[in-house]
């Protein structure tokens, strides 16, 4: 009796990189605690709404402004935690009404400050703290990920400034609760005032533009209805010409609006033409498009791109691609601009729904990764989809795990994009029904609408709705890193299967489908009986004809 051994790797990284030896585990501060924890300082009370106010010096690269925070009491507490990096200092701060200003006295450590009330809230109330501050903000050195403010020039000498901070946070350029658990529930209103030969574009919709008298400056007012992420709110300051749309989407008229340099408009005008098919697609597949109220909006900026919310930052250059490349190497990446379609599929994962640490960073990375599969199979056909999906894996490093360490403001591995977005495609493939698994997704954009979560909120919604325990496969996944083989021996003669998962924790389970030309059947393996060492641990009758 012979028996033929197949072996299949799931989620294989062609680098060979499985299993390599972690580096030593860093060691983190206080400093580190006091940015990724909710600290008794954060826990009393929770963001209503943000009203901010900057002005940037473009000659001395320096901010001055001032942030209302209107916060709801949640226990009894007198010492506020407000998170403003270094060199930033705080001038002032007050608790804050319409009758009146009580001075606080305030203390730093670090980049925390320590404000301190007189007396208790009444637990219920909604109260404001208005904070003045000034100074030099940390220059952005190599953005969107070594981020801060960026202070250039466009190619005609005409000033640019645009922020951007995911991960290293909110309080680069201005003082807030910095960490993203806390969205405020009304919104924000940004208002930045610039020279009067140029413009600010942020977030949300423009509600005012003031004229300063004597001063040839403008305030540009735009206000955010939904709740956003500290590192969405954006500055982006440039000679700016405009150009708008609709989209006729799920819910309702969607505004479109796109801000360019003058010299880039007819380019503008042709490549942002895929913004509307990227929004019906995403809309199909995920639900309406979360910020109907704020709009959407394009703005090129000197820097590849950023998911800022209602608010897409755009810098690829006009070309299709990763700056003209094809990250998967099939040739289906050049078929759309990757920055439009990727920093734009945020606005589900990311900006609807949120992470509470950033820790859990896949669910933003690794789901918007994968809805290129899907805009791939919404252009060319589910084969191209897949294809697109398999050819990205070759970035996958299998490094460290995908999920960070918690509370400390750490990230998780960079697999947590093209190996989450593989994960999602596997357990879609194991699922073997897109209807429910559309379905899936657009369930967990409406359950978790505006809202934020932990990756185990999303790890359990997909394994109910699919009707299937997945939490094996997330943790393999997600907190290991080695690769799962998938091994079958066929007995011809007997017309037996045998199978069995090796290189993996011990309770993984993935459904599996096999198919022959008359029939298909589902399996998943039980409880394994003796060792992993023997195939014979995993049978079931065989579907393959006798040859």
């Amino acid at each position: 009796m012979k028996t033929k051994l197949l072996v299949f790797s799931l989620l294989i990284s062609l680098s060979m990189n499985f299993s390599q030896a972690q580096k030593g585990e860093k060691k983190y501060t206080r400093a580190d605690t006091l940015r990724g924890t909710i600290g008794v300082e954060r826990a009393w009370w929770n963001i209503q709404f943000y009203d901010l106010h900057v002005t940037p010096n473009i000659i001395d690269k320096t901010i001055n402004g001032f942030v209302d925070i209107s916060y709801q009491v949640l226990k009894k507490d007198k010492t506020m935690q407000i998170d403003l990096q270094q060199p930033l200092v705080i001038d002032s701060a007050f608790d804050y009404n319409s009758n009146s200003q009580i001075n606080l006295n305030f203390e730093r450590e670090g980049n925390v400050y320590w404000i301190h009330f007189p007396k208790y809230a009444t637990i219920g109330e909604e109260k404001t703290i208005r904070i003045y501050y000034k100074g030099i903000p940390q220059e952005a050195k190599n953005p969107p990920w070594g981020g801060g403010v960026t202070w250039t020039k466009d190619s005609l000498g005409n000033p640019v400034v645009s922020t951007t901070c995911q991960g290293l946070g909110a309080s680069i350029w201005w003082p807030c609760k910095d960490h993203q658990s806390d969205e405020p529930e009304r919104g924000a209103r940004i208002s930045i005032t610039t020279p009067d030969t140029l413009m600010d574009v942020s977030n949300g919709q423009l509600t005012n533009i003031i004229d300063i008298p004597k001063t040839h400056q403008k305030t540009w007012v735009w206000e955010v209805k939904n709740p956003i992420n500290n590192y969405s709110l954006s500055m982006n300051i440039a000679k700016y010409v405009s150009f708008s749309d609709t989209l006729n989407g799920e819910g309702g008229i969607l505004p479109l609006n796109f801000y360019v340099l003058p010299y880039h408009l007819d380019k503008a005008k042709i490549q942002f033409q895929q913004a509307k098919p990227m929004l019906h697609c995403f809309e199909f597949w995920l639900g309406k498009y979360p910020f109907y109220e704020d709009g959407y909006k394009l703005i090129e900026v000197p820097y590849l791109g950023m998911e800022h919310q209602s608010a897409v930052t755009y810098g690829n250059k006009f070309k299709n691609g990763y700056l003209g490349r094809d990250l998967s190497g099939t040739g289906w990446g050049l078929k759309w601009d990757f920055i439009i379609i990727h920093e734009s599929g945020h606005e589900w994962f990311g900006n609807n729904i949120t992470s509470n640490d950033i820790a859990d960073m896949w669910v933003h990375e690794g789901l918007t990764n994968f809805m290129e599969t899907l805009y791939s199979q919404w252009l060319s056909g589910k084969q191209a989809g897949y294809e697109y999906n398999f050819g990205i894996r070759k970035n996958i490093t299998n490094r460290s795990p995908i999920i960070g360490k918690y509370g400390v403001n750490a990230e998780g591995g960079n697999d947590m994009y093209y190996k989450g977005s593989n994960m999602i495609q596997t357990i879609r493939n194991s699922m073997d029904d897109d209807s429910l698994f559309r379905k899936t997704l657009r369930n967990m954009n409406a359950e978790f609408y505006h809202k934020t979560v932990m990756s185990t909120e999303i790890e359990s919604f997909i394994s109910k709705s699919a009707g299937f325990d997945y939490s094996h496969v997330f943790d393999q996944y997600l907190r290991n890193t080695d690769i799962p083989e998938l091994q079958l021996s066929y007995q011809k003669d007997k017309q037996k299967l045998f199978f069995r998962w090796t290189n993996c924790i011990e309770e993984f389970d993935l459904p599996i489908t096999l198919r022959t030309d008359k029939d298909k059947k589902k399996l998943h393996q039980r409880k394994t009986v003796g060792t992993r060492s023997t195939l014979q641990n995993k049978k079931l009758d065989s579907l393959i004809p006798q040859q």
